[in-house]
């Protein structure tokens, strides 16, 4: 059974996220995800957050691209967001589940039909002869699915990041910052700060 976030730390990221709404920061969902390959190496890509609540953070892929079988492979991962014209970060600890199918349904019903249809076409991850390869594809799920809705592919899905760590990093004069860290021990949220 995982612990959820507590109400002061959800409260503690939406407010950034709205302070980084406000200033017309460009995609304040983009974050970075760290996963590790097969030979525990880093690898870290830059994702969009699809969604947030106590149980964690979303996220959607493919599930047979390269970070999918990381994650399969190896569910711990980092999450790192920064706002940079407001310079503040979040960097999240944390380790990953399935979400629900209905979950993973609902989110690809919403996507635009361009993105339903290239969540098919691509072999994310895989080697690209060239593009007109990849155009067909397009072109042949387009001419698949006309005239109907596009179904979520069975290799097409998110992934929660349940947190274990989170910590809000608000940059100050001087390199002076305030660093705020909520840490998961024996299943209670302890909160600490730290030296910049």
């Amino acid at each position: 059974m995982t612990t959820p976030m507590t109400a002061a730390m959800l409260a503690r990221y939406q407010d950034g996220f709205e302070r980084a709404q406000a200033a017309n920061v460009p995609e304040p969902t983009a974050m970075t995800l760290a996963t590790v390959d097969e030979r525990n190496r880093p690898s870290a890509r830059t994702m969009l957050l699809k969604g947030v609540d106590h149980d964690g953070f979303v996220f959607y892929t493919n599930l047979e691209s390269r970070k999918g079988c990381q994650l399969a492979a190896n569910p711990h991962v980092s999450l790192v967001f920064f706002w940079r014209e407001i310079y503040e970060q979040v960097k999240v600890d944390g380790t990953v589940e399935p979400v629900s199918a209905e979950e993973a349904d609902a989110y690809f019903a919403s996507r635009p039909r361009g993105s339903q249809i290239g969540a098919w076409a691509s072999l994310q991850s895989q080697p690209l002869t060239d593009r007109q390869a990849f155009d067909q594809r397009i072109a042949d799920f387009e001419t698949r699915f006309e005239g109907r809705d596009v179904p979520r592919p069975p290799h097409w899905s998110g992934f929660r990041v349940r947190p274990h760590r989170v910590e809000f990093w608000y940059g100050r004069q001087y390199r002076l910052h305030e660093r705020v860290c909520f840490e998961l021990r024996e299943g209670q949220w302890q909160e600490s700060l730290l030296f910049p």
